[in-house]
């Protein structure tokens, strides 16, 4: 694939890559973070709502709309909007927080992004803006009344969008070269009437100089042209010292911002409002401070610096744009003075647009349809968006900045205290950069795999960050989230690895072992972590905890539970036998080359066989996971006394033993002498272990060993109700929990597990708890790959019977034809059906039949099991994996 964008990949190396110097690294919510959090009880919703965040400074990472910034983001530019009504500038999306909203966090406004190209050469953004007063109160009204019943109140419940009256906001940004950015921002009239709209580009300075006493250096935005066609703005942070915390210096010296038309340059400092944020008492580092272009904007106050200088500024166009109609306004960012910034700027779009067209017709596999190129870029351009500077220093945060003014003590013992050596100044793929705008190691993991598609060093570079030592726990365990880095994730991380290796060797024909090789030895840490950690007795069965999925079960997996029971879980032994399998691959890839690794590769086979014969024989107790009178896992809750109770809830967590799956081929293992001879000792001598998980093919001359948790008939049995439209089998997927539940909810004691096809009313793990039914791509995901795999290893020959859809009679189908199936549902739920609905949007007309709704896809975090409808956070990466899946099944 050789085109303008590959090429410019290909020159995107070394320490500092050139055309990632800028990108769209800003979060679209930095409030409500426990970063920003210096509370005495962790309260990080409560401690900088969003009604504060206009207000207070950040101390560890900005936000806004459709935003760029810096590698390090010392300077941000974003967009500022108001439509004459409401009673807040727009400089970032509202939602509700974990109190507010009906089923948790919630973003309420509506943005879309539409692309992005991997250098983000080229990059487009739309953000639907009401033309009437934002209903702030009222969705937070409504949302607390309905309580945790029901769908969510979203902004098109209001009626704000009715008779079209809003405006889209395009904008867009295209690259002249690594440093010269150039940006147009359109807003189009939907309404009847014409209507009035400011539109207010900002930028400014990151506060990096109010965290240390006497306050470090202070860069400027100044002035510099305001004349003729444009106006140029100077932002000067030349006189500062190196960025500290780097192994290279770093500085941004002199950007020129050049604006064409009519505007007004505003300027204040980016200096926390003291007396709105702690009260009248206080006192402000600044009489201009970081809320004031909305006061005097809003207000009508006299609060911006006359002296049209400052570390935030604006450029106030105010427009009154006729019905159906649109304005456009262009922008340049570059560190070269110009006399004339505009006059290619026109072909610069052009071109840049052109060669993201040319990038991605290059990338769409040949047979998928307009509709499935479609989603596939748009899911890729929210992937590329979704990357943002995470900065954090956990232990400076704990300690706090300055000697004078510490933090509360007790913060210490809220979170994160043992994880005083994480320290990040890196750009990280967010799970969703409003509703989690904080790296979860699994998220991040699964989200790699799309993002090697398009590329594959920076997909590399996020999975060697977690295991890099500022991120991985000295003992080994990978930092979860920023709420609680120790809780547990599911251990995909080795899969992601293998994955994403073997991805770029069959697209790229690049082989990075060195890669695969770094990658491992921190693995090996990490895996030692988790046999020590949650395989508290020894006997290769796993108590994970909460291993992100939620309110799965029928007790809270994060917590101890109260009369030292022990939950043996069946997701955390098959997570476990799935990492042994994985690692057990790398190791001899990686013999291929050096054969110290084949004694590597026969340990984690060896660790593969005794939990799958744990799974079946527990350690001689007389129970298992393995349920044979229902064919499924189950997890065990044992007692101190040795009694057991089996909860009989048929979720995910009876199928992800599933995913532990590889074949060892006889011809394929030849070049491995050692770990031949180590296998062949193993089953000859310790058959009565792998009996349970090494099953013994024979296929004509090729001999074939199936490293499978379930047999041939468990197989069939698991199956067969994953391919059960009354149990797990839904038009779009796979879902979470058996529609059994639905008549028939499991209970045990005052709780219990029941069926609900989409945000679910039991809560744990704060509001956002829905895996009691919902189609999960990630799970979805990996059911097509543990088939495929099956498939390969069983043949042809091996079948099940399955009813499909309305067909009354049941058809044979081999695992590779029901992994497409699958693979067929899953990206369906984005595809417009026969009537040109797109099964995500459920019923909303607006999004169903209006042509300036319908083409926006959102890729939402989980998906109704019943109707399709995409619910959770409306940007979640993961879900990009529907990419991956256009990709793999349209060739």
């Amino acid at each position: 694939m050789t085109n303008s964008e590959s090429v410019r990949i290909a020159e995107n190396v070394g320490e500092q890559p050139p055309w990632w110097r800028w990108g769209p690294y800003l979060s679209e919510r930095s409030w409500g973070t426990v970063r920003e959090d210096y509370s005495p009880n962790g309260d990080a919703w409560r401690y900088l709502p969003h009604d504060l965040a206009r207000s207070k400074a950040y101390r560890w990472g900005e936000d806004g709309l459709a935003g760029i910034c810096d590698r390090y983001q010392l300077l941000v530019f974003a967009l500022g909007l108001w439509n004459g009504r409401d009673p807040i500038l727009k400089e970032r999306a509202f939602g509700l927080d974990m109190w507010e909203g009906n089923h948790g966090e919630d973003v309420k406004d509506y943005y879309f992004y539409l692309d992005n190209t991997p250098t983000h050469s080229y990059m487009r953004y739309l953000y639907k803006y009401p033309q009437g007063e934002y209903p702030y109160q009222e969705l937070i009204r409504e949302n607390q009344r309905r309580a945790g019943s029901g769908a969510e109140f979203e902004l098109l419940d209001t009626g704000i969008f009715k008779d079209n009256r809003y405006f889209d906001v395009e904008v867009e940004y295209a690259k002249v070269s690594p440093d010269d950015i150039c940006i147009r921002i359109s807003a189009h009239n939907h309404g009847p009437d014409a209507a009035p709209l400011h539109i207010l580009p900002q930028l400014w300075f990151r506060n990096t100089w109010a965290w240390s006493e006497p306050r470090g250096p202070i860069p400027t935005i100044r002035l510099l042209k305001k004349a003729g066609a444009y106006t140029c703005l100077l932002a000067d942070s030349s006189e500062l010292p190196p960025l500290p915390g780097l192994l290279f210096p770093y500085q941004l010296g002199k950007r020129y911002l050049y604006a064409d038309g009519d505007c007004t340059p505003l300027f204040t400092n980016n200096e926390t409002h003291s007396q709105r944020v702690y009260g009248s008492h206080a006192t402000n580092p600044s009489p201009y401070v970081k809320d004031a272009f909305h006061r005097h904007i809003i207000n009508g106050e006299t609060c911006v610096n006359p002296a049209q200088t400052g570390t935030k500024s604006c450029l106030h166009y105010r427009l009154d744009i006729p019905a159906g109609e649109s304005v456009q306004l262009t922008l340049r960012l570059t560190p070269t003075a110009m006399q004339q910034p505009f006059a290619d700027i026109g072909r610069v779009f052009s071109q840049r647009r052109a060669e993201a067209d040319t990038f991605y017709e290059a990338l769409h596999p040949p047979k998928a349809t307009l509709e499935e190129r479609r989603v596939q870029r748009q899911a890729l351009a929210g992937l590329l968006w979704s990357k943002q500077v995470y900065l954090f220093d956990v232990h400076q945060w704990l300690h706090g900045d300055l000697p004078n003014s510490p933090p509360p003590a007790s913060r210490k013992k809220i979170r994160n205290q043992h994880w005083e050596h994480l320290n990040s100044m890196r750009v990280l793929l967010m799970p969703d950069k409003w509703e989690y705008p904080w790296f979860a190691a699994w998220d991040l993991a699964i989200a790699s795999v799309p993002m090697a598609l398009v590329d594959p060093a920076f997909a590399k570079n996020q999975l060697w960050l977690m295991l890099f030592e500022q991120f991985q726990h000295p003992n080994g365990q990978l930092p979860a989230y920023e709420w609680d880095f120790s809780d547990l994730n599911p251990p995909v991380h080795a899969w992601a690895v293998w994955r994403v290796y073997n991805m770029e060797k069959r697209l790229h024909n690049k082989t990075d072992r060195n890669f695969l090789e770094t990658c491992f030895h921190k693995l090996l840490i990490n895996f030692t972590w988790w046999t020590n950690k949650v395989d508290n007795h020894g006997n290769n069965v796993f108590e994970g905890g909460f291993l992100g999925l939620d309110n799965i079960a029928v007790v809270d997996r994060s917590q101890a539970l109260p009369q030292g029971e022990v939950l043996e879980q069946s997701d955390a032994t098959g997570w476990m036998a799935m990492f042994c399998l994985n690692m057990m691959r790398m190791a001899l890839e990686l013999a291929g080359e050096n054969k110290a690794y084949e004694g590597l590769a026969t340990k984690f086979l060896q660790h593969y066989v005794y939990i799958g014969a744990a799974m079946k024989q527990m350690g001689g107790r007389d129970y298992q996971l393995w349920d044979e009178t229902d064919g499924f896992f189950y997890d065990v809750l044992r007692h101190p006394d040795d009694s057991f109770d089996k909860f009989r809830v048929r979720s995910l967590v009876g199928l992800i033993p599933l995913f532990a799956v590889e074949r060892l081929e006889e011809g394929w293992l030849k070049p491995f002498p050692s770990f031949s001879a180590n296998l062949n000792w193993f089953l000859a001598n310790r058959n009565h272990f792998t009996q349970f998980s090494c099953h013994y093919l024979n296929q004509g001359q090729q001999s074939t060993y199936l490293l499978s948790v379930p047999n041939q008939q468990q197989i069939k049995r698991l199956l067969a109700r994953v391919f059960d439209q009354d149990e797990f089998l839904s038009q779009f997927g796979m879902r979470s929990l058996s529609k059994v539940h639905a008549g028939q909810p499991f209970k045990y004691g005052a709780s219990e597990v029941r069926y609900e096809p989409a945000e679910a009313e039991s809560k744990l793990k704060g509001g956002n708890s829905n895996w009691r039914g919902p189609v999960w791509f990630p799970a979805g995901f990996l059911m097509i790959e543990a088939l495929r795999k099956l498939d390969r290893a069983l043949g042809p020959t091996f079948v099940l019977d399955v009813v499909l859809d309305d067909n009354p009679y049941p058809v044979a189908m081999t695992l590779g034809a029901l992994a497409r199936e699958l693979a067929n549902r899953m990206i369906r739920l984005f595809v417009p059906d026969a009537q040109g609905h797109r099964p995500i949007y459920g019923a909303d007309p607006c999004f169903r039949q209006d042509p300036y709704w319908r083409d926006h896809i959102l890729f939402h975090e989980y998906f109704h099991a019943e109707t399709g409808k995409g619910l959770g956070a409306s940007h979640q990466t993961w879900t990009a994996l529907v990419a991956a899946l256009i990709d793999e099944w349209r060739r």
